[in-house]
């Protein structure tokens, strides 16, 4: 099987399961500490249950981004008196 051939499979999988196979692959390339990989499950795990249950609502990521982006605009203002776009 080839690399175009493996792609085509590969997309063709649930969410999940490209999900899965992305950081099956990604584990292949970088040893991860086991520490460090707990710590974030666990941080994972709680988003996760803090957002099924409504506690948190989550944001799309370009609301995030525009967040960002304006807060950088004000400072940057701020520091220079003028918008640095």
């Amino acid at each position: 099987m080839n690399t175009k051939e493996l792609f085509s499979e590969a997309v063709a999988l649930s969410v999940e399961d490209r999900a899965l196979l992305v950081d099956s692959l990604l584990r292949s390339l970088d040893q991860p500490e086991s520490d460090i990989d707990k710590e974030w499950a666990s941080v994972a795990n709680k988003r996760l249950i803090e957002m099924r249950t409504g506690k948190v609502q989550p944001v799309p990521g370009e609301e995030v981004f525009e967040r960002v982006r304006m807060l950088y605009l004000v400072r940057a203002k701020m520091d220079t008196g003028s918008s640095p776009v």
